[in-house]
């Protein structure tokens, strides 16, 4: 039987009593449990909470890189629990972005390349591919890097490569894990600053983990983790 979820427009991702532990069963890890979010079309929510608290492990649940023990998640008002790993799969390339702490760059390919290569995993038209990637380097203010690898490039322009892919396919939502974290204040504050922009010039949803309290406060919400359980 499945648990009762919100039918309605206004919420695009929905948590459901979420629960998640490691280790073995004679040992097991409690890391998540009874978390119940919702995040709704537009909005910009900040996850925070000590180290170890879960946040990492939620945004990966949120983002279907890992399954709940129990519990449910509904994305615009569809159950992902008994979708196929292709399914899911599919679901993640087409739906949700994802940037993280480290920018995670292909070495051996240019800026442009690896802004590319989520729609390239997805067979898409390499030209029309290339168009929307030369314009997503140019939003992010690296319209004249396009060819250099990311060696090339500083931490900031990098995690701005990856902001530029993570938006390729673009998603509803974008899944940011301490995106700031590796970066100078500066260079942290213009990353939030793209990612606001972007998240009201495209009725983007943003979920983003973060240390910053002064990133976190100037979000639309913010929730915090503490011993797995959501406050």
């Amino acid at each position: 039987m499945h648990t009762e979820h919100i039918e309605t427009k206004s919420v695009l991702l929905q948590a459901v009593n979420i629960h998640k532990s490691y280790g073995t069963k004679e040992n097991p890890v409690q890391v998540l449990r009874r978390v119940n979010l919702e995040i709704t079309p537009g909005e910009m929510l900040a996850v925070v909470g000590a180290s170890g608290s879960g946040k990492t492990t939620l945004l990966q649940i949120l983002g279907s890189l890992d399954v709940p023990d129990k519990g449910e998640i509904w994305f615009g008002g569809k159950g992902l629990n008994e979708l196929s790993e292709n399914q899911l799969a599919a679901h993640r390339n087409k739906s949700i972005g994802f940037i993280f702490q480290f920018h995670y760059l292909l070495p051996e390919f240019s800026a442009l390349e690896n802004v590319m290569m989520p729609g390239l995993i997805a067979g898409l038209p390499v030209k029309k591919l290339e168009e929307d990637a030369h314009g997503l380097l140019k939003l992010v203010g690296l319209g004249h890097r396009v060819t250099h690898r990311s060696g090339e490039l500083s931490g900031g322009e990098q995690q701005r490569v990856a902001l530029a892919r993570a938006l390729i396919m673009q998603p509803v939502l974008l899944l940011a894990d301490e995106p700031t974290g590796n970066l100078d204040s500066a260079s942290g504050q213009q990353v939030f600053e793209l990612l606001t922009e972007l998240c009201q010039t495209r009725s983007m949803s943003v979920a983003m983990v973060t240390h910053n309290m002064g990133l976190a406060d100037a979000m639309d919400r913010c929730v915090t983790l503490k011993d797995g359980c959501l406050e």
